[in-house]
């Protein structure tokens, strides 16, 4: 009996538009996405890299680009979080224990706040019995140590709780620690067919 609820954020709630990024990085310039934004990338996500830091290497990369060009570019990932959504997220927070566990960063989540605007993210983090940023807990999906820590910190048990992600590297290291899994496919799954797909 499954009575609680993992979800991830990007792809799964608010659309995403990774090409926007890419997009907007090779108009300020740069040929290609390369091994070193990956690795600030990855450690801005576990908040392991200072945000002066960070937009420091990207300008390395982007001489030309100014703070606001950078900004603007590394946000166009962020696409719209459609209503209906949260509806049927508010409807699951009544019967389940719910959590939010997303690797991203603190400059995306500062956008995707001022975008939506208060009344809108307050709805949404309060469906969650708590809200797990990568960028806070200093750890990432797919590392085991990012669902241990949800499983310790709240006592869940692994046989009762599902983990909702799109990439499947993700919900493989779930599954190897227990948890009921849903890879969801994007563009051909909605999170709000969890009942219609038999998941619960």
């Amino acid at each position: 009996m499954i009575d609680t609820i993992i979800f991830d954020f990007g792809d799964i709630f608010i659309n995403l538009d990774k090409q926007g990024t890419i997009s907007g990085l090779q108009n300020l310039g740069l040929t290609e996405w390369n091994a070193e934004l990956d690795r600030l990338n990855l450690l801005y996500e576990t908040g392991d890299v200072s945000y002066d830091d960070f937009i420091g290497g990207f300008q390395k990369q982007l001489p030309n680009a100014s703070i606001e060009e950078i900004l603007k570019a590394w946000n166009a990932v962020l696409a719209d979080f459609p209503s209906y959504r949260l509806d049927f997220l508010k409807k699951l927070s009544k019967k389940y224990r719910l959590f939010l566990l997303s690797n991203t960063d603190a400059i995306h989540i500062a956008t995707f706040e001022k975008t939506v605007g208060i009344p809108f993210y307050t709805d949404f983090y309060n469906c969650f019995e708590k809200v797990h940023f990568s960028f806070e807990i200093r750890k990432r999906k797919p590392n085991a140590e990012s669902f241990q820590h949800l499983i310790d910190e709240h006592n869940l048990i692994p046989e009762q709780t599902l983990f909702v992600d799109d990439k499947k590297d993700n919900t493989d290291a779930a599954a190897a620690l227990g948890l009921h899994v849903w890879n969801l496919q994007v563009g051909k799954e909605d999170v709000v067919d969890l009942f219609d797909k038999n998941i619960l």
